[in-house]
């Protein structure tokens, strides 16, 4: 779930359980540290090819990239709800932020030979009246795991 590292980002939480610090050497295939519990969230902090959210799972850890870094490894905790919000924000992005969506348009309003319309407003945290974020059409369910500072 590659943009589990945005979502994160975004409402300042990386469900932080224990962070680990020291030298890693990462190779692809292999979890960075042996105590990561199957399908665990983990979080590099300080590599230069892997900085990211990645989880314990084959797929993913098959991306990871061969590299000896020195830094930190957070393992995480994060909720199963919280999946489900960034699968379905995933989902929502998938329809709503392609290249043919209405969202993509860079115009707000538009006229030609008798046809006209004018694109929505996501209200004012909408970036002036640009078309809807997944940060606006998700704002009250990202709020419950919202944090002021890392």
């Amino acid at each position: 779930m590659a943009q589990l590292t945005e979502v994160c980002a975004n409402i300042k939480n990386y469900f932080l359980r224990k962070t680990y610090s020291g030298t890693y050497a990462i190779s692809p295939g292999t979890a960075p540290l042996p105590s990561l519990l199957d399908g665990q969230y983990f979080r590099i902090v300080g590599s230069a090819l892997n900085d990211g959210v990645w989880q314990n799972v084959p797929e993913d850890l098959a991306n990871l990239r061969e590299e000896e870094f020195s830094g930190e490894i957070w393992a995480m905790g994060v909720p199963r709800d919280f999946e489900q919000l960034c699968e379905d924000i995933a989902a929502w992005r998938a329809v709503n932020e392609g290249l043919d969506s209405n969202n993509m348009s860079p115009f707000q309003s538009e006229s030609f030979g008798g046809y006209s319309y004018s694109k929505g407003s996501s209200g004012s945290s909408g970036g002036g009246g640009a078309g809807a974020t997944w940060q606006s059409m998700f704002r009250s369910r990202l709020n419950t795991y919202r944090r002021v500072s890392l």
